[in-house]
């Protein structure tokens, strides 16, 4: 069953360019090595905040990728981008 993890935050103000451009190149390096990553979300929400949402096909898959990061510098150096970052995980259950 496929689930996503939903990350919050907000970007530290005149970082947002710089954030894409690693958010892209994370994600591009994330995705070649987890054939199971299957989407990544960047939602701007009227309040400034982000939703950033990274689908995977399993819950096992984004568990071991997740035990991986440290293999990802990039990671860490685009979280320091953020401020009040929130993780929440969820199954997917229906789709339209």
């Amino acid at each position: 069953m496929a689930v996503v993890r939903t990350h919050r935050y907000t970007v530290v103000t005149g970082k947002l360019a710089q954030l894409l451009e690693q958010r892209t190149l994370l994600l591009r390096g994330i995705r070649s090595a987890n054939a199971a990553f299957t989407a990544a979300t960047l939602i701007r929400q009227d309040d400034g905040s982000y939703l950033d949402i990274w689908r995977w096909e399993s819950a096992e898959a984004m568990r071991g990728a997740t035990d991986r990061l440290q293999n990802f510098p990039l990671a860490a150096a685009t979280a320091a981008l953020t401020t009040g970052h929130s993780v929440v995980d969820g199954k997917v259950l229906d789709e339209r």
